[in-house]
């Protein structure tokens, strides 16, 4: 029958584990390596949006096209120029990067400070917020998508320019490069990384070297410096501009990167590795091409290649594939990153998560995200075919990304700081406005693509709030089945339940200790057994990344100091994976009311059975979709490194 269909769900959450964070000392070798690490993970993504912003922004077969004249190339390359002068430098790296979880960055990082500051002033302004900041967190699993099919597919399409023979070539070849890439995710990228840095450097170099011939030849473009060029542009054609910025937007792809690995290398890392070669290297690129279109109104089929010496586009295409491969593979470990965060805050069931590196942070591996985007990936190749109908996709998933963090920053600093609220608002107020308007823009590119990022952001916020409400409803549940957990144990000392005592340990898995875990109530009340030595542990996330190791447990003999039943609370960052048996070794046996014979000890997980009911709880399509996510829930002993020969699961059901 319908309302028998059932699902599974663990009843207790986790948390992924990282190293603990690379911190800069004052030695200036590790400041460099920082430097470098950034540059091969944080930047590849805009540094790579030279390939393709002004060509798309120019693309005749754009239903809004652009005319190439004198005023409108200068006026696009000024547009370029100081969007990422605003967009990036101010709203990133100088603004957002300060708001900080305890070093992590990020937009889940911003929404963890708005639910521990937001509570704190009480407002609804938070919660809407905080919902906000969800779906810009589920835009970035589009961002996931398009970025890798976009990115990879621009570089190759370099061989039109080589040998225009090979254009038929160019959709294989990319689907082929995919497939690899998400094939090699399994084995991490600790042995690739090392390289990653000195490959974007090259990178760099060679791209601002071109950008620098360019310019030599038409010195005039760098009038384009000037804000005068991009307003005068902006509102003296603003028929033809508004519509470009829907492409210039691709200039600042990536920038959300900057803040999201912040806690990998350090604010000051990313910073001096954007200012002193990352930023010069794209804006030469963009003034380059910008020249080089000022002279050969047909340049603009393939700006970008063409800037380079003939002798060299091979030797760049090559460049430009390994450059858009590591763009590609910095987005798909964020994509793990924030669905591991995500889970860890409850908006997402708890998946299986491989650590692919014992020193590297951020190295984890989701295989049920990695297949997901794979043939998200492909699909996306092979529909569009071509880096510039993707284009009209890409900008969107960007524009709402940015829009929703500069907003979510403004109210941290207003909430944790007291920053002056005429300061919040005039600086919103101009930020908000620069963002809106590449949000308009993007808009009117909607049956063009641009729909394609927001279908899939409102899916996955659909499914992380479905997610979260059904889990409070279970939650609830399983509390009024579980019943207080101080009675209970009365009960037991009192004998009230009549109970054999057998040696040995006992670990329950439990939510919290106001509630008594169901499988020990199930063991005491229908096998009348109990062990010598409880341990009720309940694993609290902490909405910071990283708990430090003397901060990590707390013992409570709850209520009784002599009868072997304790609970432990083990606390974890939301960027660590607990380790059960490895934090009870940590226990001090002076405070566990004995020894714990953590070698024989055996462990007990509560598995609930998800049913649909008739309860007017959510919407009976919201029901179903609940319980068909509960599916793909990890294997709870083994996200919790329990000995799978010591392990009991008893199991009840719940109607949501």
């Amino acid at each position: 029958m319908a309302g028998r269909r059932q699902g599974t769900a663990s009843d207790d959450g986790a948390v992924p584990q990282a190293p603990e964070p690379l911190g800069t000392s004052g030695h200036d070798s590790v400041r460099l390596a920082l430097v470098i690490g950034a540059l091969g993970v944080v930047f590849g993504d805009i540094g790579t949006s030279p390939i393709y912003t002004l060509q798309t922004v120019f693309n005749p077969r754009d239903p809004h096209p652009v005319p190439v004249s004198t005023e409108n190339v200068y006026g696009v390359v000024s547009l370029v120029f100081w969007s990422v002068v605003i967009i990036v430098l101010v709203t990133y790296v100088l603004l957002a990067m300060r708001a900080d979880n305890e070093g992590e960055g990020g937009i889940m990082a911003l929404i963890t400070l708005l639910r521990r500051w937001g509570s704190r002033q009480g407002g609804r302004a938070a919660v809407v917020l905080a919902a906000l900041g969800i779906f810009g967190a589920s835009l970035f699993f589009g961002d996931s998508m398009i970025t890798p099919a976009i990115s990879v597919l621009s570089a190759v399409e370099g061989l039109k320019v080589v040998q225009p023979s090979l254009g038929g070539a160019v959709v294989p070849i990319t689907a082929v490069i995919i497939v690899v890439l998400f094939v090699v995710q399994r084995r991490g990228t600790a042995a690739v990384g090392r390289v990653f840095g000195p490959v974007m450097i090259v990178w760099f170099a060679a791209i601002g070297a071109c950008g620098i011939a360019g310019i030599a030849d038409h010195p005039g473009i760098l009038r384009a410096l000037s804000p005068t060029y991009a307003l005068g542009f902006l509102f003296g054609h603003f028929g033809t501009a508004f519509f470009a910025l829907a492409a210039v937007v691709l200039a600042v792809t990536g920038a959300e990167a900057l803040y999201a690995d912040m806690g990998h290398f350090g604010r000051r890392s990313i910073t001096r590795a954007w200012l002193f070669l990352v930023f010069p290297a794209c804006i030469l690129s963009y003034f380059g091409q910008g020249a080089l279109i000022l002279a050969d109104p047909h340049n603009i089929s393939s700006p970008f290649f063409l800037l380079v010496p003939a002798w060299g586009q091979w030797p760049m295409v090559v460049l430009a594939t390994a450059a858009t491969v590591i763009a590609s593979q910095a987005v798909i470990t964020g994509a793990y990153s924030v669905t591991s965060q995500a889970a860890q805050l409850g908006y997402l069931p708890r998946l299986r998560i491989a650590h692919t590196s014992e020193s590297t942070i951020g190295q984890i591996y989701v295989p049920w995200i990695n297949w997901l985007l794979m043939v998200s990936v492909l699909t996306l190749v092979f529909a569009f075919r071509s880096s510039t109908a993707l284009a009209f996709a890409f900008g969107m998933a960007v524009t709402g990304t940015i829009t929703i963090t500069t907003l979510l920053f403004f109210y941290v600093a207003r909430a944790k700081w007291r920053t002056p609220l005429w300061l919040v608002v005039a600086g919103a107020t101009v930020l908000l406005f620069v963002d809106l308007l590449f949000v308009a823009a993007n808009l009117t590119k909607l049956v063009h693509g641009a729909w394609l990022p927001l279908l899939i952001g409102l899916t996955v916020f659909t499914v992380m709030t479905t997610w979260q409400r059904g889990r409070e409803l279970v939650t609830a549940e399983r509390a009024r089945l579980e019943g207080p957990l101080p009675e209970f144990i009365d009960d037991l000392r009192s004998g009230k339940v009549p109970t054999r005592r057998i040696p040995g340990t006992a670990v329950f898995l439990n939510r919290g200790k106001q509630t008594a875990p169901l499988a020990m109530r199930a063991n005491v009340e229908h096998n009348h057994v109990r062990h010598d030595q409880v341990v009720i542990l309940s694993l609290a996330t902490e909405p910071v990344p990283r708990v430090p190791a003397d901060q990590r447990v707390v013992v409570d003999d709850l209520g009784y100091a002599d009868d072997g039943i304790i609970h432990v609370t083990a606390r974890f960052g939301y960027m660590e994976t607990p380790d059960v048996p490895g934090t009870l070794a940590m226990l001090d046996p002076s405070r566990t009311e004995g020894p714990l014979n953590l070698d024989q000890a055996s462990y007990f997980l509560s598995k609930i059975e998800l049913r649909r009911g008739t309860a007017p709880t959510m919407a009976a399509w919201r029901k179903r979709l609940f319980v068909a996510t509960s599916y793909i829930t990890a294997d709870a002993a083994e996200y919790f490194g329990l000995p799978r020969d010591r392990t009991v699961i008893m199991g009840s059901h719940i109607e949501v």
